[in-house]
């Protein structure tokens, strides 16, 4: 079996991070719908006390269940998929042996805030995923996600006239902060955005085979705050470095 952890013999890894309901769980599902004929896939989701997404995901029925595992964080989702990546790699790796040889793994973060990115130790390529419902000023909002992600999909452009959001504008925002770096407009009800999505992963996979994908770090998040348990708050600058 070739070496797990050399990117060039391994599949590739693609994380999707975004707040929650931007509709990551569905974005994989039509992944896995779409390319599961010509790619061997398999799915790590992320919460934080339950594994609900991976049930969901496999009572879609995208791909075989015992392809679909669940990380439970026990804490903030981007623990797992910055601060200490662990537990998540030990579930790629364990599906990368068991069904080998495969082409994609799909790793979805948590819900988390619009700072939280994937360390580069643990996936090769990551989306980040906001969605029109959020609100229209979430693109010029910025962020390590929004600017530098390797792509970004606006989500669910469809809803725009209920929620008073011009998806057009979001785009044309998102495409300002990301100097260049690819924005996907997408909705379930148009199937032209989601073939320029999966178009998109082809791409990165052809790069990734060939060599020639090498995982960007979007940046660290910025300190953050959480409650503590006097209804305070307490200051929490994690650090982020890379784990190998």
């Amino acid at each position: 079996m070739p070496e797990l952890s050399d990117p060039s013999t391994r599949p590739m890894r693609l994380g999707v991070a975004g707040p929650v309901g931007t509709g990551k769980s569905t974005l994989i599902a039509t992944l896995c719908r779409r390319l599961a004929g010509e790619l061997q896939m398999a799915v790590v989701t992320n919460d934080i006390y339950t594994d609900e997404d991976a049930r969901l995901l496999r009572a879609a029925g995208v791909l075989p269940v015992e392809r679909i595992v669940a990380v439970e964080t026990g804490a903030c989702p981007h623990t797992a998929i910055r601060d200490d990546v662990t537990p998540n790699l030990l579930a790629v790796e364990d599906l990368e042996r068991r069904f080998a040889p495969l082409d994609l793994v799909l790793v979805e973060s948590g819900g988390d805030n619009l700072t939280a990115t994937f360390s580069p130790a643990l996936v090769d390529a990551q989306v980040f995923c906001i969605d029109v419902a959020g609100g229209g000023d979430v693109a010029r909002k910025g962020g390590p996600g929004i600017e530098r992600a390797d792509l970004l999909v606006v989500n669910k452009t469809d809803l725009g006239p209920h929620v008073g959001v011009d998806p057009d504008q979001m785009v044309r925002d998102a495409g300002a902060v990301r100097g260049g770096l690819p924005v996907v407009a997408l909705s379930q009800r148009d199937p032209a955005s989601i073939d320029e999505l999966v178009d998109w992963v082809r791409a990165v996979l052809h790069s990734h085979r060939a060599g020639g994908l090498v995982p960007a770090d979007p940046g660290p998040m910025a300190p953050h705050f959480h409650a503590d348990d006097d209804h305070g708050h307490v200051h929490h600058d994690h650090q982020h470095a890379h784990q190998h």
